[in-house]
């Protein structure tokens, strides 16, 4: 065996030393400078995308120049992996071991437009509704309280002085028909009346229908009735008592009256309140005020009878709000069918417009409102969303009216928008549902603690910690050295702790303010 093949298999395992050292070095590259790209990334976030950077460095075209490659104007370079930063110029990341990547107008980046894959889309539990054109009817529910009518409230008096004989009715709250009988009375100053006037009807003479009109006239000064005079006319004898009826339908709202008591001429016996129609006091929220009017017709059901549906209409708004519940009274009056409302009762009350009008509707659930603005995530073809500020109107049983920024057939999402928003980092597109977040104009300053990896002449490569002012977690990059130049004792593997400026102008100045020497690494 010659030399030549003596050396054959101490080649061979130095080869396989090589490639493994190799592959444990581009395993450890890879681990230091931050995870692989997701494949759902757009292409200009690709290894593509850092070969046109590369080719904008020969050619010089930076961002607001046309890319005479595929013909589309550059707006701005970033790393994909930190996305809220821009550049004007390209280059290298100054976060990764990478180049910048270009993001051209009318791309998805551009218009603030994310791809969300089926798989993805079905783990968020997506879903998606149509923007239709409906009918808007503004309709909503409240309660309300059942309160006496006060325009069928009738008081029931004593038209002369007397003597209470007899109550028919004996407590409050008892129910009364029109013309029941309530009370009798003895009225002593009637009795003179009465037969001063049959005397006068008994007396011959001529011309004394004068006299009669007169003894007729002074029964009624007495406070008698004109059915209770016709009654002395036609029986010809005293009638020294009275019995009261009742007007109307209803109840004893309040009872004054005893027996044995003696009453005067105005003294109020009885207060009655009719239950044909009774009140309900509706509490409208202060923000559905505007779509109540009235007139308007209502709905009313008891929970105990929820099949029993009560008509009623809207016949004023009170001009108070109640500043506990911010909320305002509208008294409607419902008709009351056998009864069945009494005052105290709760009632639920629908409020139904009579007529309505034409409007774009989407399900209420789309809508995120962030305080300042309405939002809804727009769905695309393709698996592509993205958000969509919107004027809105009234809302309506579970719709929402838009005004402005939806056309009719867009689709729109009714849930997990909020994880679109985190899956697919929409701060990568300058358009988070909060807003956009203008980058800053003025250099930053920051703080951390590294591991010095290499020192060259212009650059520092640091292995830093987590920078919270920056979001930053664990990495490897390169800065620039500070303007004095690289402290000295300072030597690969010490700890250092440093001061860094930040600015959105250029990757070249992002460069060490200042730094000074720690514990060595271990």
């Amino acid at each position: 065996m010659d030399k030549h093949t003596k050396l054959k298999p101490t080649m061979l395992i130095l080869a396989a030393a090589i490639l493994g050292a190799g592959g444990y070095g581009m395993y450890s590259l890879g681990r230091i400078h931050g995870p692989a790209l997701d494949s759902s990334t757009t292409p200009e976030h690709t290894p593509n995308g850092e070969d046109a950077t590369k080719r904008h460095i020969q050619q010089g075209i930076k961002a607001g120049d046309t890319d005479p490659l595929n013909g589309k104007t550059i707006l701005f370079y970033q790393d994909p992996m930190v996305p809220g930063k821009k550049f004007d110029t390209p280059g290298k990341s100054p976060f990764m071991d990478m180049m910048l990547v270009p993001v051209y107008a009318g791309t998805d980046t551009d218009q603030g437009t994310v791809s969300v894959s089926p798989r993805i889309q079905q783990n968020l539990g997506i879903r998606v509704s149509e923007v239709i054109s409906g009918v808007l009817a503004p309709k909503f529910s409240t309660v309300g309280v059942i309160a006496y009518n006060e325009r069928s409230q009738i008081l029931v008096q004593a038209r002369a002085t007397g003597y209470i004989e007899r109550l028919h009715v004996r407590a409050t709250l008892d129910q009364v028909k029109k013309g029941q009988s309530l009370v009798d009375l003895y009225v002593p100053d009637w009795v003179a009346a009465q037969e001063e006037y049959l005397s006068v009807r008994r007396m011959q003479g001529s011309d004394m229908e004068g006299l009669i009109d007169g003894a007729r006239s002074r029964m009624r000064q007495a406070g008698m009735s004109d059915d209770q005079v016709r009654l002395i006319e036609t029986s010809g004898r005293i009638h020294p008592r009275v019995t009261l009826t009742s007007p109307v339908g209803g109840v004893i709202a309040e009872l004054s009256a005893r027996e044995g008591m003696t009453v005067t001429q105005g003294t109020t016996l009885f207060r009655l309140n009719g239950l044909d129609t009774v009140w309900a006091d509706a509490e409208v929220p202060e923000s559905q005020i505007g779509s109540v009017l009235i007139g308007q017709i209502i709905e009313a059901r008891l929970p105990a009878i929820p099949e029993v549906i009560f008509k009623g209409r809207i016949q004023a708004i009170l001009p108070q709000v109640n500043l506990s519940t911010r909320t305002i009274k509208a008294r409607v009056e419902l008709a009351n069918q056998q009864g069945a409302l009494s005052p105290g009762m709760f009632v639920n009350i629908t409020f139904v417009a009579e007529s309505g009008r034409e409007a774009l509707l989407i399900p209420s659930e789309a809508v995120i409102r962030t305080g300042k603005r309405s939002v809804v995530m727009v769905s695309e073809a393709d698996g592509k969303f993205h958000p969509a500020d919107v004027e809105t109107g009234l809302d309506n049983n579970g719709q929402t009216e838009i005004k402005h920024g939806l056309k009719l057939g867009q689709k729109v999402v009714i849930s997990g928008q909020f994880l679109i928003d985190s899956e697919a980092n929409l701060t990568a597109a300058g358009t988070r549902l909060g807003g956009a977040v203008a980058p800053p104009t003025t250099p930053q300053h920051h703080i951390g603690n590294a591991r010095i990896e290499a020192i060259q002449r212009e650059t520092l490569t640091l292995s830093h910690g987590p920078i919270a002012s920056m979001d930053w977690g664990e990495m490897t990059m390169d800065f620039r050295v500070p303007e004095s130049g690289v402290p000295k004792g300072i030597k690969v593997g010490d700890r250092v702790h440093f001061e860094f400026v930040m600015s959105n102008e250029g990757p070249q100045l992002i460069s060490i303010r200042s730094i000074e020497t720690g514990r060595k690494q271990k």
